[in-house]
């Protein structure tokens, strides 16, 4: 009677588990529609609720704080993903974005603890999955921002550029770009942006980021007509409204205009690969 209670007891487990999962199941498709309307909170609402949360329910939670900008809570709920799964890249990346975000809005105290705990996680994210692009990329960015002290260094970007162009070779004349305007090599950051829009002509982003170099150089003529060009290929697409007037605000130029395009991009149907609105809001007070 014994063994037969306990393989009872066992078998009652499995239909609970198999039935969390299964009631878990529809709401976590739910959700992650609702993220891609940008419903962070609706997100909140239907997840945190459920007694039981899985690696992946761990994730849209925390993407959704993360895009509400509350990045402790982030950080918080992508340390249970990973816990749940330590072996996965994704989880290992996203908690890598939200410690470099505490990061970037902590004290001088606190920052560095949370700039490292970025780093080793976009590397713990690169190492698990070896062409994770995003997780190279961020990598990438940090080696090529941070200081030595927090284990940056441009020698460690520079070691990451091949590995970006066996991926997405444009990328990898962004990548050559990046490197040479922090090296202050600003003829050649210009050749390796154009070298990347030859590569994806069709791609808007190449053609936004030749424009914010051109502007930041003060080359403001050049700089309209790459915008032009991009506007050409996709009329009033929401990532060209934000970054041309994000760079109109950076230059301290064309600040009416600018309000306008913000204004427009607040209106227009956004996704989570899009600035947040809450970077649109601010933008639009410094325009102000």
């Amino acid at each position: 009677m014994g063994n037969l209670g306990q393989s009872m007891r066992l078998w009652g487990v499995c239909l609970l588990s198999a039935g969390v999962l299964l009631a878990a199941g529809p709401e976590l498709d739910r959700a992650r529609s609702l993220y891609q309307r940008t419903e962070y909170n609706a997100v909140l609402n239907l997840l945190i609720p459920l007694a039981e949360k899985d690696g992946p329910t761990w994730e849209l939670i925390g993407k959704a704080w993360y895009m509400l900008g509350e990045y402790k809570k982030a950080s918080a709920s992508f340390e249970k993903a990973v816990a749940a799964d330590p072996g996965n890249s994704e989880y290992h990346h996203w908690l890598g974005k939200a410690s470099g975000k505490r990061a970037e809005t902590s004290s001088v105290l606190t920052a560095p603890g949370h700039a490292s705990r970025a780093r080793s996680e976009f590397e713990k994210a690169v190492e698990l999955h070896p062409r994770n692009g995003e997780a190279i990329n961020d990598l990438f960015e940090f080696y090529l921002e941070a200081p030595g002290f927090l284990g940056g260094g441009l020698e460690k970007a520079a070691a990451l550029v091949r590995r970006i162009g066996e991926l997405d070779p444009a990328e990898r004349h962004y990548a050559e770009a990046r490197l040479a305007e922090k090296r202050k090599q600003f003829a050649t950051a210009e050749q390796q942006f154009r070298q990347a829009v030859e590569l994806a002509p069709r791609q808007i982003g190449r053609l936004i980021d030749l424009a914010k170099f051109l502007a930041k150089q003060r080359r403001y003529e050049e700089s309209e007509a790459a915008f032009r060009q991009a506007e050409q290929i996709a009329p009033n697409n929401p990532k060209l409204l934000f970054e041309r007037a994000a760079a109109y605000i950076q230059a301290g130029r064309n600040l009416e205009e600018a309000r306008k395009l913000l204004q427009e991009y607040l209106k227009a149907p956004l996704t989570p690969d899009l600035p947040a609105r809450s970077e649109a809001e601010q933008l639009l007070k410094q325009a102000s």
